[in-house]
């Protein structure tokens, strides 16, 4: 009885290639590769472990401090947890340590990724076939950790003659269901079946698969866009950042937005903003926040309409000039050109009565502080979210016409408005402020 595949089954084979010897700066891969008279043929994928790569390359540095290289090689803080970092390096890739490594290198050095690992790739397609007439397919490899999964595995971090990614989009599974997300990581997936027979440690750097073919591009077809064609963009990528340097990136991102483009906001997302307000801290176990979302237009016009009859009344019986009403009135255009609004609220229910003002006036500054903390959360989170706002104070200067217009319960004090909406174009850099000049120390 056999123990192969069936007769007409899809099958391929893996194996180490053998008699490699320890690889030295400036070393031509493959020209070592060939001399081990591997037996390659066309359709081959050679895996190629970026250790031999890197030490060919003369990528081992002196380094008595692993940190301090890989502070060097690192352009993105993705995430960190005691000493361990998660980064995204200078290759584009996201990996523990920036893929600085202090195995396999002489003591007080440390050993760097390829500058580019797929010109690497190419580079040793281009010899093995010149030595020896193949065309095969070269993947460079490296271990990465992943999300969600504990343990490592080999990926493709670099290639050249291969379909890395496998885009099944468009075409129907075997019940004719549509495939419309099914992109398939063939590298990677190359890459680990090739690291489970070179080992970690046995001095076997290069595997070879055969009996895949079809995922050998030809030398200048399209579709061999080299390993970098797997890195995620960053405008698709939903776990950009770790759970700390995510709540720094909204702070950071939190800005004052003024134009907004006409595309709709996700209610959803708003709602999700708001679920983030009312985790502020508040006093008395209360709750003292409300969210009013404006999410029709008419509400909009309603209440911003009643609001600026209010303030010109105001700006009248202040004196002002027709002039000056109307330039101060068009400041408020912020709220009127935005998809959407957001008016906040304090309730001061459960706030104690002393019968004494100073204690009386500090109860009702615990819950304005509160309820600031919930509208500051609710900004951050909107951020988060990749909308843009603007907290404007405007409806505090008339709450009894917003309550009255949005028929608001008489307890329910607005703290201004929030406008809500996809930014147009970026935001100006915003100046630096340096934390020391708000802080005193005793």
């Amino acid at each position: 009885m056999s123990g192969g595949p069936a007769d007409g089954a899809p099958s391929y084979r893996v194996w180490a290639l053998p008699g490699i010897p320890e690889v030295q700066q400036d070393d031509d891969l493959a020209k070592l590769i060939a001399a081990t008279e591997p037996g390659l043929v066309d359709g081959d994928v050679l895996l190629v472990t970026s250790k031999i790569v890197s030490k060919a390359e003369g990528r081992i540095v002196e380094a008595t401090d692993r940190e301090a290289a890989i502070d060097a090689e690192t352009v993105r803080v993705v995430a960190r947890r005691g000493t361990l970092r998660i980064v995204e390096n200078r290759q584009g890739l996201v990996m523990a340590a920036a893929g600085v490594d202090a195995s396999n290198t002489p003591a007080g050095t440390v050993l760097l990724l390829p500058e580019d690992p797929d010109a690497s790739a190419r580079a040793v397609r281009d010899g093995l076939r010149d030595a020896l007439g193949v065309e095969v397919g070269v993947v460079v490899t490296d271990t990465f950790g992943r999300p969600w999964r504990n343990g490592l595995t080999d990926v493709a971090i670099g290639a050249a003659g291969v379909k890395v990614l496998d885009d099944l989009r468009g075409g129907t599974d075997g019940y004719g269901n549509p495939l419309s997300a099914t992109v398939v990581a063939t590298a990677d997936e190359l890459a680990a079946a090739g690291d489970l027979v070179k080992g970690k440690a046995s001095g076997l750097p290069v595997a070879v698969v055969r009996g895949l073919p079809h995922v050998v591009a030809d030398a200048d077809a399209s579709g061999d866009d080299g390993a970098r064609a797997m890195v995620r963009v960053a405008a698709d990528d939903m776990f950009r950042l770790g759970t700390s340097e995510a709540v720094r990136e909204a702070l950071s991102l939190r800005r004052t937005v003024r134009e907004f483009t006409d595309e709709p906001v996700d209610p959803g997302a708003v709602r999700r903003a708001v679920a983030a307000a009312v985790t502020a801290p508040a006093p008395h176990h209360t709750t003292p926040w409300r969210f009013v979302l404006l999410e029709s237009q008419g509400a909009r016009t309603r209440l911003l309409d009643a609001m600026r009859d209010a303030w010109i009344a105001d700006l009248r019986r202040d004196g002002r000039s027709e002039e000056s009403v109307a330039k101060r009135v068009r400041r408020g255009d912020v709220l009127r050109n935005a998809p959407y609004l957001a008016v906040p609220c304090l309730v001061t229910d459960g706030a104690h009565t002393y019968g004494d003002e100073r204690r009386d006036t500090a109860e009702r500054e615990m819950f304005v502080v509160a309820a600031g903390a919930g509208v500051q959360n609710f900004l951050v989170a909107l951020a988060g979210e990749r909308l843009g706002s603007a907290w404007v104070s405007s409806t505090m200067f008339c709450r009894s016409v917003v309550r009255e217009v949005l028929d608001l319960p008489d307890t329910w004090d607005p703290l201004g408005a929030v406008a809500v909406g996809h930014p147009k174009g970026a935001a100006p850099p915003r100046a630096a402020r340096d934390a020391e000049a708000f802080l005193t120390v005793r």
